[in-house]
């Protein structure tokens, strides 16, 4: 396998895993971590002993979001991300104001065009741009205390990805949208927006067994099934409304008092900036260190 920087990657039976490994950041998806993560999709999409994959974090978080503290400025030797823009390679480069959103699709495009089924496996915290990363996987398994949620809305912006009405009821969409609020891995099976929900240290013995299932279907009848699925979807409106919602997602962030946020964490810091935003919830603090973590799911 390919010696990565800020991923892990193996073979296991018919499945590859992908593990974001920046555990000291809680797995904030960086530019170069987003840039390997889609270079190593595509490594196991054409592997031929590759049925299934899955996508998993490092340490105690499945990933706390897009990395805000700016060691997302991409370095000229890292070899996975466009040299053009310094974002990840995701197809179009996407210049200019706005399009912060649409280049996130692109990326998630990928994931969904993928011939084979992606699992994302969540445990810990699985915040804002964490969620969309693991939504756009056509399944997820999660540990039952997982921590999902998308706190930007709360002083940011909108979600860059409005995935939200595919997954939930229209009224715990407007709850979570509104307040920025959580719900735990129970809760999102309980919700429909999880598969599986499992005490944490079944986690990875869960979805890799998961995997395994599903492994037992021949490749080009997974490919065409997924394929006939994603069609359905996109009929009914699914890319149009992603689409449109980061169009409105910058509208938010041009409003008044949109820039407040970023201010915050120039003069003062990222932690700051954070404390302004969830302070008055009194929620989505730190993890303890000794927070527990999947069973196995380090190399």
């Amino acid at each position: 396998m390919k010696d990565y920087r800020d991923i892990l990657t193996r073979k296991n039976q018919r499945h590859g895993i992908i593990q974001l490994n920046r555990p000291e950041k809680m797995n904030a998806l960086s530019h170069n971590l987003r840039a390997e993560l889609f270079d190593a999709l595509k490594d196991f999409e054409v592997d031929p002993d590759v049925r299934v994959i899955i996508i998993r974090g490092s340490g105690r978080a499945f990933s706390a979001g897009y990395d805000l503290s700016g060691i997302s400025k991409t370095s000229d030797d890292r070899d996975y991300v466009e040299k053009r823009s310094g974002l990840p390679n995701v197809g179009p480069i996407h210049p200019g104001q706005g399009q912060w959103p649409q280049h996130l699709l692109s990326g998630y495009w990928q994931i969904w065009e993928c011939t084979k089924p992606v699992i994302a496996q969540v445990h810990g915290y699985c915040l804002a741009g964490g969620t969309e990363l693991a939504t756009m996987c056509d399944l997820m398994v999660v540990a039952e205390d997982a921590i999902i949620g998308y706190p930007p809305v709360r002083a940011m912006t909108p979600v860059d990805i409005i995935y939200h009405p595919w997954h939930l009821p229209m009224r715990k969409v407007r709850e979570l949208l509104y307040t920025g609020d959580s719900v735990t891995g129970r809760e999102a099976v309980e919700l429909g927006w999880a598969n599986r929900a499992v005490p944490i240290e079944r986690l990875c013995e869960t979805t890799e067994a998961l995997a395994e299932r599903i492994a037992n279907v021949d490749g080009p009848m997974l490919q065409m099934t997924k394929r006939q699925i994603n069609r359905v979807y996109e009929i009914m409106g699914f890319r149009t409304s992603l689409q449109v919602g980061g169009d409105i997602q910058e509208l938010g962030r041009v409003r008044p008092g949109g820039e407040t946020f970023g201010r915050i964490a120039r003069e003062k810091g990222l932690k700051a900036a954070l404390d302004w935003r969830d302070g008055p919830f009194g929620d989505y603090g730190s993890a303890p260190p000794d927070a527990p973590r999947p069973a196995a799911a380090t190399w």
